[in-house]
């Protein structure tokens, strides 16, 4: 099957950025992104369109690609727009490079963009609301809460604030952990102050400052084990992935000596499983799948950017990738073996937490960091030597586990 490359890529700041909309986020990513593909805009064959608040948000519930794309130009190619929760920039992609392995199209655009900060907070924390079966959210917040029994939440650790439901999701499956492996309070802020430590070196990211595993632990908290540095910010931002064959980079004169190519690209839903049953977390089974695809295995892996929504989900998905043992993830996140410098670099962009978590955009700016980690064009933040890289994006909840997860494995 015809190989499929990353040639061009971009990136909003991602933060509060209450001075741009969809449409403008949207074309200062893909601008970027043509620009360092080298190509125009009417290169593009076909464009996915990533963002899953714009509806809950603006009431904008329907085609917003085609609009968000129309007022920079982009008319009378596909556009199709992707929803898939915190995954849908990664299904986007997926979507592209399909698209392209099906020989329909040798130049796509994948992009996403969200505008989620509102000073109207319960709008705001709203837009996760409908990220679960909201028919039976009752019984699913109750089996949520009984995953971490053993674990009872010490007075004074949770929020009197607003936050996301998903911060109760997180600390549930933290509690799990916990219970099951041990797993430290500890170490969990190790992770925290480690990605806050890399997003110093983002000029992009939402946030640059850095914490010490004691700051973060004595921040406010949200929920038991979450302290506030260790839970992902609610942001605006866009980035965009153009991808090709290795024709359209031949017709459009794309430098090959900077493509970086798709070795596996894998959505794969949530199943039932046993809480413990770890081995089969939807996250895992997608990680043993792009893994074949690629010909590859989790030691062959440089460099790692996976969901941390909050600090647990880091320690959960290098476990699921296979970057550490079942149970490992804290105890290797403490020893400082996923930091810049260390066995397997986690998150050089200050993940979820620090540099930012726009929805739609998300996993598409987790390809643009490792492009630029591949490329060798990452700075201060650059994994020496990176060869292969690995991005995990994971959406919803559906039972015990996220609804949907993307793998995304590339390459020089």
């Amino acid at each position: 099957m015809e190989d499929i490359y990353v040639v061009g890529v971009g990136m909003t700041p991602f933060g509060r950025l209450l001075d741009k909309d969809i449409k403008s986020l949207t074309r200062e990513a893909v601008s970027a992104a043509l620009a360092d593909a080298g190509i125009e805009a009417s290169a593009l064959e076909v464009a996915y369109f990533s963002n899953a608040t714009q509806g809950h948000m603006e009431a904008q519930h329907m085609v917003r690609g085609q609009i968000a794309l129309r007022s920079m130009g982009i008319e009378q190619i596909p556009i199709v727009n992707v929803e898939n929760a915190c995954a849908s920039g990664s299904s986007a992609l997926n979507l592209a490079v399909n698209v392209l392995k099906a020989g329909e199209a040798d130049i796509a655009l994948a992009v996403g963009a969200e505008k989620m900060f509102s000073k109207d907070r319960e709008l705001m924390f709203g837009a996760f609301d409908s990220a679960w079966d909201v028919c039976d959210k009752d019984e699913i917040s109750k089996n949520l809460m009984a995953l971490g029994e053993g674990i009872v939440p010490p007075p004074g650790t949770t929020s009197d604030k607003p936050y996301s439901v998903f911060m109760d999701v997180y600390a549930a499956f933290s509690r799990l952990h916990m219970a099951t492996f041990g797993t430290a309070q500890r170490q969990i802020a190790a992770v925290a102050a480690k990605n806050h430590q890399h997003s110093v070196e983002n000029p992009l990211s939402q946030y640059r400052v850095p914490y010490t595993i004691d700051e973060v632990l004595a921040a406010p908290p949200i929920t038991y084990p979450l302290t506030l540095p260790m839970c992902s910010p609610v942001s605006d931002g866009g980035a965009a992935v153009v991808l090709a064959t290795a024709a359209g980079m031949k017709r459009h004169g794309i430098d090959p000596s900077r493509a970086i190519r798709v070795l596996a690209s894998v959505v794969q839903t949530g199943s039932d499983r046993e809480k413990t049953d770890f081995e089969n977390h939807c996250t895992a089974r997608a990680a043993r799948r792009a893994y074949e695809k690629a010909g590859v295995g989790p030691a062959d892996i440089s460099v790692a950017e996976v969901h941390d929504a909050t600090a647990m989900g880091e320690i959960i998905q290098i476990e699921n990738l296979g970057l550490c043992a079942l149970g490992e993830g804290g105890p290797a996140s403490e020893r400082g073996e996923t930091t810049l410098g260390g066995r397997v670099p986690v998150n050089p962009s200050g993940g979820l937490e620090s540099k930012g978590h726009p929805v739609g955009a998300t996993g598409l700016a987790q390809v643009y960091e490792l492009v630029a980690q591949l490329r060798n064009e990452a700075g201060a933040r650059q994994v020496e030597g990176a060869r292969l890289a690995i991005a995990e994006n994971g959406g919803g909840l559906q039972g015990i586990e996220e609804a949907v997860a993307c793998v995304t494995i590339l390459g020089k």
